[in-house]
């Protein structure tokens, strides 16, 4: 199939670029590298399979940033947020989905789609002509790399995001264990915690800083991590009492046979649709395998834990976007190249397709002749691309999740009680005002109104 434009990247930033420029008309060539080479991470060639987590946090668009983002992508007409929707796993007022359906859904939509061709392909150059959007994450291959490396001029930054392991559900003692959300949020099974008294607490602390770690390359030693997916061995490491007010804090959580709190407590959350499969959240790691199996069987509740998946670690990849890309996320040195995903800086799975989503319009915008305005900095969506693309010093640029922080002050002052809902009021207006400003997608396309979204 000719194509009008390449999206080089098969995740979730690509996967969304592509959907929204087939939905544009425009016949897209979506090159996907899995299939001929894997990667550390990787465990199938599915498209936009989900590596760390199965989580899209917060739903809620009222109070939280990545809620009120995943509002204005359903008015988008995002596939990723159609797919997470329609292969959802009860995560209290989190969006966690099932890995395997999602995935799969995903790349069943863009394998129907009559403008896209799906092509395993490793590409090693950026394309010298024609519309291009790179995205292909975090775990870029090293040839390519090296090419945009050359292209920006500037040396890549990088840092470690590291993977939980993932527990069977059948080995989790529940006779120790019990099923409740953080302050009974959502349905009252939503995650299952293991609690920890103040000595085992402290002997699992010294466990993790005392485990065998993973080992560095050479080139990899002063790669920094990302707060995000700080290793728990190095959270750690920050002080004895930094993990009960990080992801074991034992706050909103009682036993209900005794009534009683824990001193830590250990959440796990479903992973996939049957229920089977449940992640240890917040233990992202780079211990050795073994270790990671004794030390976490020392957990009251997982002594005879059956893991699927153990923690991992890899390097991720972005580029000085503030530097070297313009407002619509195009290389400024080669305008033809857009960046999208990842690679861009931002953080987080949903981040990351909301910057596919928007660079895919964008391109489409710009094939059809007719610019596309971004998004108001005031709109979820708007403040993350601002942040991106000159939002922060180049110099001391980092990953970031969307937050509240990345949005301009509101216009008159509110009370501390009511500043989220006054952001998110704003930004819905001003979304729908920017989006009755532009033209369809497509002829087809039913935009839905952000107040049922």
């Amino acid at each position: 199939m000719n194509h009008d434009i390449q999206v080089i990247g098969g995740g979730l930033a690509g996967s969304e670029a592509a959907w929204q420029l087939a939905e544009a008309g425009f016949r897209v060539r979506l090159s996907e590298m899995r299939g001929v080479e894997s990667t550390p991470a990787h465990h199938t060639d599915g498209l936009a399979e989900l590596v760390c987590s199965n989580s899209f946090r917060s739903d809620d668009a009222d109070n939280n940033a990545v809620g009120l983002l995943h509002t204005e992508m359903r008015a988008l007409g995002s596939l990723i947020m159609r797919e997470g929707d329609r292969h959802k796993v009860p995560a209290g007022s989190a969006l966690a989905v099932d890995r395997d359906g999602f995935s799969n859904g995903v790349t069943a939509a863009l394998a129907a789609h009559p403008n896209v061709e799906i092509v395993r392909e490793r590409i090693d150059d950026l394309p010298a002509s024609g519309p291009v959007i790179v995205a292909t994450g975090p775990l870029t291959a090293a040839q390519l790399a090296g090419s945009i490396g050359a292209a920006t001029g500037l040396d890549s930054l990088a840092f470690f995001d590291a993977i939980a392991p993932i527990v069977h559900r059948d080995s989790i003692d529940m006779g120790i264990a019990w099923f409740q959300s953080r302050w009974d949020k959502g349905d009252g099974h939503d995650y299952i915690n293991c609690p920890l008294d103040r000595d085992q607490y402290h002997a699992f602390v010294q466990g993790l800083l005392d485990g065998e770690k993973t080992e560095f390359k050479q080139w990899e030693k002063d790669t920094p991590y990302f707060e995000g997916c700080m290793p728990i061995e190095v959270m750690a490491s920050r002080g004895i009492e930094t993990l009960r007010h990080g992801p074991m804090k034992p706050f909103g959580l009682r036993d209900p046979r005794t009534g009683k709190g824990a001193y830590a407590v250990v959440q796990l959350r479903q992973d996939n649709a049957l229920g089977t499969l449940w992640n240890i959240v917040g233990f992202q790691t780079k211990l050795k395998h073994a270790e990671q199996v004794r030390l976490f069987r020392t957990i009251p509740g997982l002594e005879n834990a059956e893991f699927a998946r153990l923690g991992g670690i890899h390097r991720n990849t972005f580029i000085r976007s503030p530097e070297l890309l313009d407002g619509q996320l195009r290389l400024k040195r080669a305008p033809h190249i857009r960046f999208a995903g990842q690679i861009t800086g931002c953080e987080g799975y949903v981040e990351s397709a909301a910057i596919g989503l928007i660079a895919g319009r964008f391109a489409a915008a710009e094939l059809r002749g007719a610019p596309l305005a971004p998004p108001p900095p005031t709109t979820a969506l708007g403040a993350l691309l601002s942040h991106i693309t000159g939002g922060a010093d180049a110099e001391s640029y980092q990953p970031m999740n969307v937050n509240f922080g990345l949005f301009p002050p509101l216009e008159s002052k509110a009370r501390k009680a009511e500043r989220k809902a006054a952001l998110t009021s704003r930004a819905r207006r001003d979304l729908a005002e920017w989006m009755a400003n532009q033209a369809p997608i497509a002829s087809s396309e039913v935009e839905k109104p952000l107040a049922t979204a």
